[in-house]
């Protein structure tokens, strides 16, 4: 069974690499979006081999299940020039390449020293074992200043992102309520004394009088 499971991590890792590097490396951003997907698929296969079901199943339905659907339908409406978006790729390399080099340091140092723990040192889930309401349990109890401050600055983020992209058409007729409420009827309506002007018939219109 342990070399069943050790088989199946490296098959869905081999994937989960394949399909990351495709997705910097596609020309079609549609294609990019559907390996994104599917390297999606191959960390949530991963997480339940390692008893994770909690996250494999948030991965899925999250984002799968609803973020990568609107990058793909976005995508594929939007039509991207992709010559354009190719100009500023190697002028980004020097700083691209030292931060992704720092982040496969970063990964490499966590494995590597995860696979040196002995497996007698692992202790084994105990019977009835719930990793989502441990999951939980440690959320709320240890890490809950952490994950208040995670959920303010995603929606500082959110609301950032809003405000960045929010663009006022002069063409687009919309209602300001807080006007509306400050409003008085002097503004509403106004008075105007104007004198009176009677209408005098053009001269073109007068018939001459018979027997004049």
């Amino acid at each position: 069974m342990f070399e069943l499971n050790l088989t199946l991590f490296y098959a869905f890792a081999a994937i989960l690499v394949f399909a990351a590097i495709r997705v910097i490396t596609a020309k079609n951003p549609v294609h990019a979006v559907l390996y994104l997907v599917l390297s999606f698929f191959s960390a949530a296969s991963i997480w339940i081999l390692l008893q994770a079901e909690f996250l494999a199943i948030t991965l899925v339905l999250v984002y799968v299940g609803a973020v990568m659907v609107l990058f793909l339908f976005v995508v594929m409406m939007i039509d991207f020039d992709l010559e354009k978006i190719r100009q500023g790729f190697w002028a980004n390399l020097r700083v691209a390449a030292p931060v992704g080099g720092l982040i496969i340091f970063e990964m490499a140092a966590v494995l590597i020293r995860s696979f040196n723990v002995p497996q007698s040192a692992v202790a084994p889930l105990p019977a009835g074992y719930d990793n989502t309401r441990a999951l939980g349990r440690l959320i709320y109890t240890e890490y809950v200043y952490a994950f208040q401050i995670a959920a303010v600055i995603l929606l500082v983020a959110i609301v950032a992102a809003i405000s960045l992209t929010l663009r006022r058409r002069k063409d687009s007729k919309h209602q300001n309520p807080s006007d509306q409420v400050r409003v008085s009827a002097k503004d509403r309506v106004r008075l105007v004394s104007m004198p009176s002007v009677s209408r005098a018939k053009p001269a073109d219109d007068a018939s001459p009088k018979e027997g004049g």
